[in-house]
């Protein structure tokens, strides 16, 4: 697992990096004087050009929307990777070897390059191969989907041939069948001998915001292919299928700007869709849609659970008719609260998926699906309805009991009368009678979700069966959303889920400085009086027991709510977090020392000002520790 990148790396990195060769690979820069470029700002809507760049210094900024930055912050913004991922990327692009402060971690961050310029050598060898005779079968199968060499070339289709071809071609590239079974393109039999996992089929690369090929998937062509109808890349050190979404490398631009993501169930439902102009669209990769992909849409769209955004994104599911269709939109409705965004099913006439819409109907006929969705709630009480024999007064009671349920779970408050009263005219009962039944579902054993008082349909974090807070108890989702506040939520965040990856120094450090926010400094007191517990099962409840009765639920929202770091990710997040949170405060208090300084008369007060400058040199210290310096 990676460690910290060393700063010195980082700051070698930055400084061999060329930013407009780079913000030219996304934006048309034009000079603009000696040592600037201009161009269109790709952060915000212009007509005209007020967004610069200075390659020298190194740094770039928007006069119009404010943005700015380095390499890595643009990186960050543009391709929705974080910071560590950043730097690895430039690493890569200039041929440069970074060092971890964890040891072992080169080796590691080494072995992952190694897989994937195995995996990105293997995508071009299938590209070639779709050209061959061979794979007449695959160019075939994409004709009759609609899908032409344009369409195969955009989406980096290819073709993998029968026999070992790919390993051998591989092995003479450099790679050995070790690395080549650790990526997933080799099999190795019970006797040691190795194989291509991929023969005779269509292949699809499967690739990361960024681009970089994680794994593949796989149709079957032949008939004599007794092997599953998709086959996909293993879980290897770089590919984890639940945490890819196909297609996200193409959709992710459009889906930041647009604020939508539309998720489909197979890799030519995607090209369907972006063919047809809806390019936001992507698929999971023999998996169901889960928390971690809700992650990855979440951070692209900006799905944030403050008031004043939330419902501003919109997130569309589209689902076969079929029994597995039925199941996978009852998952998707499981993990529907996990979103502040507006949520959304979209069911083609007649049952056809977004690849055969296309293929009968047109492009038309896709952009219009996306179009006409439906909110998932009323998707799923429709599809309840859909059970009982409306007609008879006993089946439109027992569809009531069962969609009751359904509109209980609806946390926001003016929504959720909006649907009692939508139920009670599509059962042709009264609103009265519905409403009562609702209320009994929801305080129904085992059913703890409550309406959200506000008017607005954001989520508590996307815990999707807590409580709603009373009114006057402090929530993680009231907090106040400026950058001071949203670190310190973020620090008791990383203490309190992953004490022991923050470590006892550093939180102890951190609970002697002060908060601003008042609800945050509770929970701060309480951590400083429990930390010497800190790797005790009952951690959480501990400094839960140590704040007043009211403060309770801020305490469990923050050991339960979403860290914005990838599992391989998280020592790096919780460590950087707070050592950024207490270089800060020790920042602080070198300009206080500082104006103490130039206040004093040496020569007067010799001995207060000797004083003054050990204090100074006790934060200097601190903070080249702390940075590793």
């Amino acid at each position: 697992m990676a460690g910290l990148i060393r700063r010195t790396d980082i700051d070698e990195v930055r400084s061999r990096t060329n930013l407009g060769d780079i913000v030219g690979d996304y934006v048309t820069l034009k000079n603009a004087g000696v040592g600037s470029m201009k161009g269109l700002c790709p952060f915000h809507e212009e007509r005209s050009p007020s967004f610069h760049v200075r390659p020298i210094v190194g740094f770039y900024h928007c006069f119009g929307c404010g943005e700015g930055g380095d390499v890595f912050t643009f990186l960050q913004k543009m391709d929705h990777v974080s910071f560590s991922e950043a730097v690895e990327r430039m690493a890569g692009r200039i041929g440069y070897e970074l060092r971890y402060e964890d040891g072992g971690a080169a080796t590691d961050h080494g072995n992952r390059a190694r897989i994937l310029a195995a995996n990105q050598a293997a995508a071009n060898f299938y590209v070639e191969q779709l050209t061959t005779p061979e794979a007449q079968p695959g160019r075939t199968f994409l004709g009759e989907r609609g899908f032409d060499a344009s369409a195969a070339e955009r989406f980096g289709i290819g073709f993998a041939p029968r026999g070992q071809a790919l390993g051998k071609h591989l092995t003479s590239k450099g790679f050995s069948e070790d690395e080549l079974v650790t990526a997933g393109l080799l099999g190795r039999g019970e006797r040691g001998d190795v194989y291509d996992r991929f023969r005779g089929r269509l292949v699809w690369p499967i690739r990361d915001v960024t681009g970089a090929t994680l794994g593949f998937g796989a149709r079957r062509l032949l008939d004599d292919d007794n092997g599953p109808k998709y086959l996909n890349t293993p879980e290897t050190p770089v590919y984890h299928k639940s945490q890819v979404l196909y297609g996200l490398d193409l959709a992710k631009r459009d889906i930041a700007r647009g604020k939508q993501v539309v998720v489909v169930e197979g890799y030519t439902d995607v090209m369907a869709c972006h063919l047809a102009g809806v390019t936001t669209a992507v698929a999971t990769c023999g998996t169901s849609f889960g928390v971690d992909h809700i992650k990855i849409v979440r951070r692209i769209i900006g799905d944030t659970d403050n008031p004043d955004t939330t419902g501003t994104g919109e997130v569309i599911f589209t689902f076969d008719p079929d029994e597995a269709g039925q199941k996978a939109a009852s998952r998707a409705f499981a993990e529907e609260q996990r979103f502040a965004a507006q949520t959304f099913v979209a069911v083609a006439p007649e049952g056809l998926d977004p690849c055969d819409l296309r293929l009968n109907k047109g492009d038309d006929a896709v952009r219009r699906l996306i179009k006409t969705r439906k909110p998932m709630f009323e998707f799923m009480v429709r599809r309840v309805l859909g059970g009982f024999d409306l007609e008879t007064v006993e089946g439109r009671v027992s569809a009531l009991r069962a969609a009751a349920p359904v509109v209980a779970g609806i946390r926001d408050q003016s929504m959720s009368v909006g649907y009692v009263r939508n139920l009670a005219g599509w059962l042709g009962l009264d609103p009265a009678e519905v409403q009562r039944a609702v209320s009994s579902a929801r305080s129904a054993p085992g059913n703890h979700t409550q309406p959200d008082s506000r008017s607005t349909s954001s989520r508590d974090d996307g815990q999707q069966a807590a409580s709603a807070p009373a009114i006057d108890e402090p929530s993680i989702t009231r907090l106040a959303t400026d950058t001071t506040t949203r670190t310190e939520r973020d620090v008791l965040m990383a203490i309190l889920q992953h004490p022991e990856l923050v470590g006892q120094s550093l939180m102890s450090k951190a609970a002697a400085i002060g908060f601003t926010d008042a609800s945050l400094e509770i929970v701060r007191d309480a951590v400083a009086v429990g930390i010497a517990h800190a790797d005790s099962a009952d951690w959480i409840a501990r400094v839960a027991a140590e704040v007043p009765q009211r403060y309770a639920t801020l305490v469990n929202q923050l050991a339960v709510a979403p860290i914005p770091a990838r599992e391989d990710k998280l020592p790096g997040y919780c460590t950087s977090i707070v050592s950024d949170f207490i270089d800060r405060d020790l920042l602080r208090e070198k300009r206080s020392v500082m104006g103490s300084m130039q206040r004093l008369d040496a020569a007067a007060d010799p001995a207060r000002y000797a004083e003054v400058q050990r204090e100074l040199v006790r934060i200097e210290t601190e903070r080249r520790i702390l940075r590793n310096e």
